[in-house]
């Protein structure tokens, strides 16, 4: 297989290390984390101004027409960047079922927003009790003349207090934990009935809790019908996935630079410590658990956009499973490295660190992949 980059490619992906170099240093990360947006609108408006915003959507919807790859690239270089933006819940993940699940109108109205990055999307399919199963659902939506009504609570919405709409899944007919019987709405967080409580998680994003006390939606605001809500939501959580292991990718990658930064210039007994052989053996350990991943994230990004499939079902969870993996053993060795001057909040290891724990429990964790794979593996 042939892995080297297209000019484009090569193109997207210089524009947007670029781009996190100019605009995201640590200091500046800092100050966007503690602002109230909790990111910075002004890089946001950067990505869309350059087209980044546009990357996964077709050319008709102003889109730049990218595939896993385009996405894997630039993902890559948010990571590295520990950039706060909620890319991936806005354009990847909702903007995609939105592709697969609106109507012409729907699309024609909300994408090419989303693509110039005007409209901000988050989506709000967690649930207290859910555990990472997209099928359980307690909030209920009842339909009437008028249209449709929205009870219930959504959990860890991530971008959700900034975000012009919000896609939040509800069951209309069913049983709690059944595949059919869902609907998913275009919600206003502003209407009536809608509370968001926003609060920071452990690597420094903010998102927030969604209270439904008899939300008003109209039929204008449904996407799709009930009968192909679950496997769309299955389908663009696993194009999410894949964008989510090239994210963690990067961040690994500055993680392994800056640990052996730390090894050739932190001194003890008169040398640097990276002469010690033990820590050169852990360093490439290290390097061994990168590599496997960075093998994973790419063929993962080559999957995304295949059709369902179980072939494609089993790979995503083996690569969420694999850089899940890697990326908690490279957070835990880069910090022994260093030893208590990782784990400060005025360096920016102590960040990629959270950020890559965070990013092993969020759409699953290990556990939860290997079970998967396990029982597609059943399957086959």
């Amino acid at each position: 297989m042939d892995f080297k980059l297209t000019e484009e490619q090569q193109m997207l992906q210089d524009t947007a290390a670029r781009l996190v170099r100019d605009a995201y240093s640590f200091e500046a990360r800092e100050q966007y984390a503690s602002g109230e947006e909790g990111f910075s609108r002004t890089f946001w408006q950067q990505l869309g101004e350059l087209g980044l915003t546009a990357v996964p959507f077709p050319q008709e919807l102003g889109g730049f027409g990218g595939g896993g790859v385009d996405t894997m690239l630039l993902m890559t270089e948010l990571g590295r960047g520990l950039c706060l933006e909620p890319y991936l819940q806005s354009v990847i993940y909702a903007g995609g079922l939105i592709m697969q699940l609106g109507s012409p109108a729907q699309q024609q109205d909300l994408l090419p927003r989303v693509a110039s990055g005007q409209l901000l999307l988050a989506t709000a399919f967690q649930e207290p009790q859910s555990h990472y199963h997209l099928n359980d659902v307690q909030t209920r939506a009842d339909q009437d003349p008028q249209g449709w009504t929205l009870t219930g609570k959504k959990s860890v919405v991530v971008g959700g207090h900034q975000a012009g709409l919000i896609l939040v899944s509800a069951r209309v007919s069913g049983d709690s934990r059944d595949d059919l019987g869902i609907g998913l709405f275009l919600v206003d967080p502003q209407a009536a009935g809608v509370e968001r409580r926003t609060y920071q998680t452990v690597d420094g994003r903010k998102g927030c809790d969604l209270y439904l006390d008899k939300v008003r939606v109209s039929a204008a605001d449904v996407l799709g019908e009930p009968a192909q809500v679950y496997s769309a939501l299955r389908y663009q959580q696993g194009r999410a996935i894949a964008a989510q292991c090239a994210e963690a990718l990067g961040s690994m990658e500055e993680a392994c630079r800056l640990t052996l930064d730390y090894l050739k210039t932190r001194q003890q007994f008169g040398v640097a410590i990276g002469q010690f052989q033990v820590l050169q053996h852990r360093m490439v350990d290290m390097r061994t658990e990168l590599e496997q991943a960075t093998s994973m994230a790419i063929l993962a990004a080559y999957c995304a956009d295949q059709a369902d499939s179980d072939e494609r079902s089993r790979t995503l969870a083996a690569a969420k499973f694999i850089v899940t993996r890697a990326a908690r053993n490279i957070a835990e060795q880069a910090i022994q490295l260093h030893g208590g001057i990782g784990m400060t909040k005025e360096y920016a290891l102590a960040h990629h660190a959270k950020r890559l724990v965070m990013l092993s429990h969020e759409f699953g964790d290990d556990d939860h992949h290997l079970k998967a794979y396990s029982a597609l593996l059943d399957v086959a």
